[in-house]
């Protein structure tokens, strides 16, 4: 594994999905809320890329939900992991369900972006970053891997009391909608520091959204509130 390790990796966050990697396709699994965003999130993407014909790599793809999707609307998609048990799984649902336009492969974004550099039309990299170390290294690498002109797309969960309350005591312990232990408090990320780190790595932040879970009626939707759970579009300048 020496030719892809990478120092903004965190050993710990590996074994907690490698754990659950058996259930990531099982829509009333810990892994549900993925499964009822993915439709948000995957909409949101295509209405301002236009997946189709688009060469798209999924950073921190996991077991291949968002990846397989973008991969339904006509994408080329290579999603990529440091959790093999996850890849896997997302080797084995393509084999499946028979869609051929996805592939994955075991290698950091870092390592990836010394390989091909600038060759990626849309980078995604969901749900990832407050799982990391250094998450301005891993926007920095999605910077260095997508094409000049081309579409990054980043989502993670806001520092705040509220958010505290939401996606750690109520996401995890009151709803049970994600394993105890599944985020860290102190690694989430207020969108102001994503918007600078995406600025260090010479990237257009272009906009920002919110998705938002109501409790009473178990849906989530697009909003305006960031407060938790926001996803960002940025653009690398041509």
């Amino acid at each position: 594994m020496s030719s892809i390790e990478s120092n903004n990796v965190d050993h710990a966050e590996l074994a907690k999905f490698s754990a659950l990697a058996s259930k990531w396709w099982d829509p009333n699994s810990e892994f549900r809320p993925l499964h009822e965003i993915n439709p948000l999130r995957l909409n949101w993407i295509d209405e301002r890329v236009g997946l189709k014909g688009k060469r798209v790599l999924d950073v921190g793809c996991g077991g291949g939900i968002l990846a397989e999707s973008m991969a339904r609307r006509g994408a080329d998609v290579l999603g990529i992991d440091l959790a093999d048990k996850s890849l896997k799984v997302a080797e084995l649902h393509k084999l499946e369900t028979g869609v051929n336009n996805v592939n994955y492969r075991f290698v950091s974004a870092e390592q990836l972006a010394t390989e091909e550099q600038e060759t990626f039309d849309v980078v995604t990299c969901l749900e990832m970053l407050e799982h990391v170390p250094d998450p301005a290294q891993t926007i920095q690498a999605c910077a260095n891997l997508c094409k000049p002109g081309g579409w990054l797309f980043f989502s993670t969960i806001n520092r705040n009391p509220k958010s505290f309350v939401f996606a750690i005591v109520g996401a995890e312990y009151v709803l049970n909608l994600l394993p105890k232990g599944t985020h860290e408090y102190k690694k989430f990320i207020k969108p102001s520091e994503l918007a600078q780190y995406a600025r260090l790595s010479k990237l257009d932040f272009s906009e920002i959204i919110g998705l938002v879970y109501n409790p009473l009626t178990k849906v989530y939707r697009l909003a305006r509130d960031t407060d938790v759970n926001y996803m960002v579009a940025c653009r690398k300048p041509a």
